[in-house]
């Protein structure tokens, strides 16, 4: 259990909240500041916010004696993925009304919306709660957006995973009322009894917790990076229960050795839903006992699990259900991306995947992919679908209706880009990083983007444009690009430098290691020219770029 006599300012924070209350209706109040109380910086983010600045002008407005730029990032609950049109439609809205307008989504299947002033925090949440969309725990010390298998195309049974991810969201929605009674307004005779919350407590979890569920044969959804990871096991079409692992978590500290990315550990097969929800419910209540309140560096679920033991962990899982998991059931992932363009599933329905680049939905004058998706959203006949790997699904088309949208998708240009752009470039992920991440040691999402223009013609010079090669991009080593698990992935460490790491597998089942540390632009496509040129003599029959520079690593 953990030291009761050792706890970080954190949980103080959070046991003495009043319910994730704290002094937020004050904080909001005073207008001396754009920012909000040092405590309540904390609580906001189970809300699902973040406090942030504009890093690119720090340094003017400490010229002109300036308060920093202060801004709020606001993160959607959408458990799957999943919007109608007319929530879309509400959406467009709002990010015109409160945000900068752009609309991005993140690598957990969901929307966030960035640089809302503190006057339009409440306004954004009411006209949200007015589309029936919520931002409960989609940050904070709880469960965060549980993400699933996006594609309905994959197979018949995505609803039935789909539905798993919101009874999951539900169950591990915290029980204070806290969000309604200082966003919506609503008048609360507080219960203190209704507010017991027999999962968090007071206490809420030593951090934040991720559960990703998946149905083979793709792994679309990087199910390993989880804290809980659920793999659908089917038979004769049916899925007839889960593997369930935990112990997935990709962030780590430069120059700390104790921490570390890791991949989730499989400890068993459950397989009733009824069964699987007591699992998760449980996996759940050991990490909050168990977990590390001291040291918030080392207090992810992986890191319980390795100081117990995979056995030692299980044991205690298995004690609190009251049953023991069945032995592992076999399974196989056979890919790991999405599948743009258009799809039809067993209904008859059609599904178009298009590429978003890292997530960001906006206009330019080159390509209007924001104006685009509302023209689309006013037919009311498609529904909005989000992967992990940041792009969009546009789902539920009619047969009827779908030369209507495809004429929408070549008007705007999106289907056009779609089919265009590189693999390479499909293939990639990036964080949100600078400006606005205060973790943020280097660029990602505005970065990435000319980087990989500049490794298009060395593949090409190679002959491998059309390698299914995964390059992934975070700001700093916290992991939210998913840069571990990525054949290539940069690590930022300071302005204009990156760790490459190389050597992941294309699946996500293995993190990949780091090759070379701290080197800029010049060198890192010097050395992915000689990588790939060695890749291209000396690679195996159908071997993936990941899994050669994995053996090519064994001998440097």
């Amino acid at each position: 259990m953990t030291d009761k006599n050792n706890l970080s300012p954190v949980e103080r924070i959070k046991t003495s909240s009043n319910g994730l209350r704290g002094t937020l209706k004050d904080s909001l109040l005073d207008d001396f500041t754009g920012a909000i109380r040092e405590d309540d910086q904390t609580l906001i983010k189970f809300h699902g916010m973040y406090q942030q600045d504009d890093r690119d002008r720090r340094e003017e407005r400490v010229r002109k004696k300036l308060e920093w730029l202060y801004s709020y990032m606001i993160r959607l609950r959408l458990p799957g993925g999943f919007l109608t049109p007319e929530q879309w439609v509400g959406l467009n809205t709002i990010a015109g009304e409160h945000s900068t307008g752009v609309i991005k989504i993140t690598t957990r299947q969901t929307i966030q919306l960035h640089g809302i002033l503190k006057s339009h925090v409440k306004p954004t949440i009411q006209s949200f709660n007015l589309q029936h969309l919520d931002s409960i725990a989609a940050c904070g010390d709880v469960n965060r957006n549980v993400t699933c298998t996006s594609n309905p195309s994959e197979s018949p049974l995505h609803q039935e995973a789909y539905e798993l991810a919101a009874k999951i969201s539900e169950m591990c929605l915290p029980k204070t009322k806290s969000y309604y009674d200082l966003w919506i307004d609503d008048e609360l005779i507080i219960d203190r009894k209704e507010e017991e919350d027999p999962l968090y407590q007071d206490r809420y979890l030593p951090r934040k917790l991720k559960i990703g569920i998946a149905v083979p044969p793709n792994n679309d959804v990087d199910v390993f990076i989880n804290d809980i990871a659920l793999i659908a096991i089917i038979e004769n079409n049916t899925i007839i229960g889960y593997n369930i692992a935990a112990g997935g978590g990709l962030g780590a500290t430069h120059g700390n050795e104790s921490t570390y990315a890791r991949l989730a550990s499989v400890l068993g097969f459950v397989a009733t839903e009824e069964k699987v929800l007591k699992a998760v419910y449980e996996i759940i209540t050991v990490q909050r006992d168990f977990g590390n309140r001291s040291d918030r560096k080392l207090s992810r679920l992986k890191y319980t699990i390795d100081k117990l033991g995979i056995e030692g962990y299980r044991a205690e899982v298995e004690k609190r259900c009251g049953f023991s998991f069945e032995p592992v059931k076999e399974f196989k992932f056979e890919q790991r991306k999405d599948r743009y363009g258009w799809v039809q599933n067993h209904e008859g329905k059609w599904f178009y995947t298009l590429f978003v680049e890292h997530g960001r939905v906006l206009d330019t004058e080159e390509y209007p992919l924001k104006s685009g998706l509302l023209k689309i959203a006013g037919t009311g006949k498609v529904n909005f679908r989000f992967t992990c790997n940041q792009n969009l699904i546009l789902s539920d088309v009619s047969e009827n209706d779908k030369a209507e949208i495809e004429a929408l998708l070549k008007e705007s240009g999106i289907s056009g880009y779609t089919d265009e752009v590189s693999a390479l470039r499909k293939n990639s992920v990036a964080c949100v990083a600078l400006n606005t991440c205060s973790l943020a040691l280097a660029e990602a999402q505005r970065y990435l983007p000319s980087l990989v223009t500049k490794i298009e013609p060395v593949l090409e010079k190679y002959g491998l444009q059309n390698e299914d090669i995964t390059i992934r991009m975070t700001g700093c080593p916290n992991g939210c690009g998913r840069s571990p698990n990525a054949e290539i992935g940069f690590v930022g460490t300071a302005y204009g430098k990156y760790n490459l790491h190389i050597g992941g597998d294309r699946l996500g089942m293995r993190l990949n290691t780091k090759f070379k540390e701290n080197i800029g632009e010049e060198e890192i496509l010097q050395t992915l020219d000689e990588l790939f040129g060695i890749y291209s003599e000396q690679r195996n029959p159908q071997e993936t770029f990941g899994d050669f520079s994995w053996r090519y690593l064994q001998t440097v």
